[in-house]
C-alpha cells in the first residue's frame, strides 16, 4: 500500500466545496478524514467517515 503513497487522485462530488475541480476531483494533495458523528464504531459509514477538509465555496 505504501508505494502509492503520494500518488493518490482523490475524486469528489462535493460541489459546493472550494476545493472541487469540475465537480470531479479534490484539488487538495492531502485530505483529512474524520468521523462524522459521535457513533465512531459503529461500522455505519454515515457515522464513520467525513472529509475533514470540506470549505463552503
Amino acid at each position: 500500500m505504501n508505494e502509492k503513497k503520494g500518488c493518490q487522485t482523490i475524486g469528489c462530488s462535493v460541489k459546493n466545496c472550494r476545493y472541487n475541480d469540475r465537480g470531479v476531483y479534490c484539488e487538495l494533495s492531502r485530505i483529512e478524514v474524520r468521523p462524522c458523528s459521535e457513533r465512531t464504531g459503529s461500522g455505519d459509514p454515515a457515522d464513520e467517515s467525513l472529509c475533514g477538509n470540506f470549505r463552503q465555496k
